[in-house]
């Protein structure tokens, strides 16, 4: 089925050679499509480049809202389709989008739920219920917020829908990896945080730890997704120390420049 909108398929990458094809594969409802990598030293952008859509812009890494919005403003379509390399189309939900998208009165901008996975295994708790995100939208219409270096923000200046069908979310891949991401993700936090002026208090540290470990693994039903939630509860409860890990170490720079 042919779509009356043009869309063009964006993608911010740094070695996602295990990732990059079937990625491509989803944009395949694209006419264009931008990859912005920060300069992989595997075969992301080799792979990428044997698809004649693909148009590569590499640039440096400084945060993940950068990188989103440097793919944006390369898009040469209003309508862009802004995929993670470890989210997955299903049939059902590419149909879903094509009708949407052939409608007179469509949105603006369309919230996707995701459906999680933790090493192939569906976590269907641990805060993951009420997980979406924007991913298809009118670039005239939306930016995103420049102040946040981590868990981008779309601002949206128009009408919001919301699909019914679920993005699939393989996000950890295996506990190490997730580690990492969740280290890396705290810093940015972190350098985020002390951006806006926070000061560091080891007080509200071990609060806002503990406090995220109670609610991962108890409020939101972690216990639940057996021992993927417990190790979820914990490496979400790591990357909120490590945020102000990365706050303090900051806050220590500063007062020695």
């Amino acid at each position: 089925m042919e779509l009356k909108e043009k869309i063009s398929g964006l993608i911010i990458t740094f070695n996602e050679e295990k990732n990059i094809q079937e990625i491509l594969d989803d944009f395949s409802i694209c006419d264009e499509i931008i990859v912005v990598d920060s300069f992989s030293s595997d075969q992301t952008v080799a792979i990428a480049q044997q698809n004649p859509k693909v148009k590569i812009i590499q640039h440096a890494f400084e945060d993940f809202t950068k990188q989103r919005n440097v793919a944006l403003d390369a898009a040469a379509n209003d309508w862009v389709l802004f995929l993670d390399g470890d989210e997955r189309i299903t049939p059902e939900l590419r149909q879903e989008m094509i009708l949407e998208l052939d409608k007179a009165d469509k949105k603006d901008a369309y919230y996707f739920y995701r459906k999680f996975y933790f090493a192939g295994k569906p976590i269907n708790f641990s805060g993951t219920q009420t997980d979406k995100n924007f991913r298809l939208f009118r670039k005239s219409k939306c930016r995103y917020v420049a102040d946040k270096k981590v868990h981008e923000t779309l601002a949206v200046n128009g009408s919001i829908g919301v699909f019914n069908n679920k993005l699939l979310h393989f996000s950890v891949s295996d506990y190490d990896s997730y580690k990492n991401k969740m280290i890396h993700y705290g810093e940015l936090k972190g350098q985020e945080l002390f951006n806006k002026g926070k000061k560091f208090s080891v007080f509200i540290q071990y609060l806002k730890s503990a406090f995220k470990f109670f609610k991962t693994y108890f409020l939101r039903l972690g216990f639940l997704d057996g021992k993927e939630g417990l190790q979820l509860s914990v490496l979400q409860t790591l990357s909120v120390f490590e945020t102000y890990e990365s706050l303090k170490k900051e806050q220590l720079k500063s007062k020695l420049v």
